[in-house]
């Protein structure tokens, strides 16, 4: 049953590069009676995105613009009951995003970000999920390039094989792109938090229950080259494995014993080993509160490539599933995963929470369990394609 709400969906963050282009795309996929707003806590920043917008978008001159302040609870609990729908790209949200997600679990409202920051989610989990289920709220973090591509593409490729055995996928991403500020400096707050993080975990394993009869886990992968893709493979420490494993955990479509690893992709030993020593090297740099100030400094939030550049960039995400003796090659690809499509991959997982008859499930949900079969064609009518490979 629709909430009787003054908003359909309201954009927390619209001032920001990627909040911008998310209102960009929302501006031309929102349904004719679809009533959105921005909301944010500066008017002149966001009288000005909203000015933007009129230009390519007449009819969005007098577009509601909610004040908000990430660091006002009462202003968070305020918007979230006025819309059924929230979507924030304001982070890195362990800094700033506890509050709304709070706000949205108690109202009944339907949640989502970008993070990839894995201490969030598992905090966000322990605070919140029971809270959410009870009111009927679908908290679904995530939503951007971590781990939209990874996880919708996870459910694609096991609909290709048999459900009655273990499935083992593994995933390769590979792109031209460059990432967004605010995914570095979420990136750099997480390397430099190694205890708190393993503490959230293993808090949220404490009161998350285990799916009965089956399993699904991510699996740790080791450096090599891929046989059948022709990569030189190197484990990617992000958050994708844990949110595919989870949706693996939700679904029965999964197999009885379901395992993903996640790697990054190289045609050429020589990049892969220059990546390893890269992550290394951020790694050591972010321990050190100067040395990972001054790497944040050099990648600023709120800024990002021009439109040419965003525009000959380009991703791949390549799926090896097995299962029952059968395997299969499939892909998920796009154009520039740091902001272009991840502004498209946050706001159709809005539009589809507001408008799509979607499975009943509540609290905090991955993508696939939320959204599933609707948000595949979503984005597929987006252009960011699915394929079986072979």
């Amino acid at each position: 049953m629709a909430l009787l709400r003054d908003y359909d969906i309201v954009l927390f963050g619209a001032t920001g590069f990627t909040g911008e282009l998310t209102a960009r795309h929302l501006a031309t996929r929102m349904p004719a009676n679809g009533r959105w707003a921005l909301a944010g806590r500066n008017k002149e920043k966001l009288e000005a995105v909203r000015a933007r917008l009129a230009e390519d978008f007449p009819e969005l001159a007098d577009l509601p613009l909610v004040m908000a302040d990430s660091g006002d609870p009462d202003s968070l609990r305020a918007v979230a009951e006025a819309t059924r729908v929230i979507i924030t790209t304001v982070g890195p949200y362990l800094l700033y995003g506890a509050e709304l997600v709070k706000a949205c679990a108690e109202a009944g409202t339907d949640y989502v970000d970008l993070t990839g920051e894995p201490e969030f989610v598992d905090r966000m989990y322990v605070e919140n999920h029971q809270t959410a289920v009870a009111s009927g709220a679908r908290l679904v973090h995530s939503c951007g390039f971590d781990s939209i591509p990874h996880d919708l593409g996870a459910l694609f490729t096991v609909r290709q094989l048999p459900s009655d055995g273990p499935i083992r996928v593994r995933g390769v991403a590979r792109s031209n792109a460059a990432f967004s500020g605010g995914t570095f400096h979420s990136a750099m707050e997480a390397l430099s938090r190694g205890a708190q993080m393993r503490s959230a975990m293993l808090a949220r394993r404490k009161v998350e229950p285990k799916p009965s009869g089956r399993r699904s886990k991510a699996i740790a992968g080791k450096p090599g080259r891929d046989k059948v893709l022709g990569y030189w493979l190197l484990p990617l420490p992000t958050i994708d494995p844990a949110v595919v494993a989870r949706s693996g955990a939700a679904l029965d479509e999964y197999g009885p014993d379901f395992g993903y690893s996640h790697y990054a992709g190289t045609k050429t030993l020589r990049f892969a080993v220059g990546g390893a020593a890269g992550v290394t090297a951020l790694g050591l740099g972010a321990q050190i509160k100067p040395i990972r100030e001054a790497m944040k400094k050099r990648v600023p939030v709120g800024e990002g490539p021009s439109e040419s550049r965003r525009a000959a960039s380009w991703f791949t995400v390549d799926f090896v599933g097995e299962g029952s003796g059968k395997q299969v090659h499939t892909r998920v690809s796009g154009g520039d995963p740091g902001y272009t499509d991840t502004a498209k991959m946050l706001a159709e997982s809005a539009l589809s929470l507001a408008f799509d008859k979607n499975p009943s499930v509540a609290g905090q949900v991955t993508p696939a369990t939320a959204m599933g079969d609707a948000l595949l064609g979503r984005l597929q009518d987006v252009g960011i394609k699915f394929e079986v490979v072979g």
